[in-house]
């Protein structure tokens, strides 16, 4: 009994100070960022944003109010997005073509910042992120049966029906429980990843899990954090992965590649989910994302192995 509460103990200590670390930091993200697209979205900022994006969506077989949708994601994320979905009269094709494209763009700010943290280029990881989502429209615009389009009557810029006060108010009750789920989601995870690689389990999935990543083209350690980047997505398993960075349990190199693919295809559990909730085909918005992610890795590995040739020739 009293080895097994010196085992808690011992996780605790070395779970909980990375945790706490990595929530702080988190959270001096989250909080102003958030705080800035709130008050651009209540001065129509976003709006008129989008508006401009018009005719780049209509060659995606896109309403110009899908541009909306879409900035929404990038600023923000999967819920805001969805939320705004609801109140247009989008066709299913539409809605299909750009859930696709929040899946891969979604929270690009802040998970940009994490990726560059954990040892990628941030403007890389944009450029990817933004390149790869156009395409996965245009393949869907191609492949996707055409519907008639419905048309939309909702105003794009906000109308000012409520106060700022009221605006930031209801923004400040959002980031109270959302600070809270930060704090309880990276702490519980980093327990666990201590508990799993205290039992030998992240050993044993890992080797599960390498030839699924070779094909992938991702390399063997990177196992565990694909999972944790595809079940709780890039915010809430960042802990682990500056933890294991930090630690040499993997090289920057190698995580480079994991966030190769990861900034295309991450969160395919809950993300995914929540658009099956509103009738979006899982089909649609999971595997372009997978195959697109590993088109991506094999062409960065390609581009690497010619610099790597051209350097040693010169």
């Amino acid at each position: 009994m009293q080895h097994i509460s010196d085992q808690i103990r011992d996780i605790l200590r070395t779970a909980l100070p990375p945790a706490f670390k990595t929530v702080r930091w988190l959270l001096s993200l989250m909080i102003p960022i958030s705080l800035l697209v709130t008050l651009l979205q209540y001065y129509g900022i976003i709006g008129w944003a989008a508006g401009l994006l018009n005719p780049v969506f209509h060659l995606l077989g896109l309403s110009g109010e899908c541009a909306f949708v879409f900035l929404t994601s990038i600023f923000l994320n999967i819920y805001s997005a969805i939320a705004v979905i609801a109140s247009l009269s989008l066709s299913m094709r539409e809605i299909t073509i750009v859930a696709l494209m929040c899946l891969i763009s979604h929270n690009m700010i802040i998970e940009t910042i994490i990726q560059n943290k954990t040892g990628s280029s941030g403007l890389q990881m944009v450029f990817i992120r933004l390149t790869s989502s156009i395409l996965a429209a245009l393949m869907l615009n191609y492949l996707l049966p055409a519907e008639s389009i419905k048309q939309i009557t909702h105003q794009m810029i906000q109308s000012n029906t409520v106060t700022l006060w009221v605006v930031v108010e209801e923004w400040g009750i959002k980031m109270f429980f959302l600070s809270i789920k930060v704090l309880v989601f990276v702490s519980g995870l980093m327990i666990l990843q201590k508990i799993l690689e205290k039992s030998g389990i992240i050993e044993i999935i890992s080797k599960v899990m390498a030839p699924v990543l070779k094909i992938m083209g991702l390399p063997f350690r990177t196992s565990f954090l694909w999972i944790v980047a595809n079940v709780l997505g890039l915010a809430y398993g960042s802990a682990i992965m500056i933890d294991e960075l930090e630690k040499g349990k993997i090289s920057r190199e190698e995580n480079d590649l994991l966030n190769h693919h990861v900034a295309v295809s991450h969160s395919l559990l809950e993300d995914t989910l929540l658009f099956m909730t509103i009738g979006v085909s899982a089909f649609w918005i999971t595997v372009p994302r997978i195959l697109l992610a590993i088109a991506v890795v094999w062409l960065y590995r390609i581009w690497i192995s010619l610099s790597l040739k051209l350097t040693l020739k010169t």
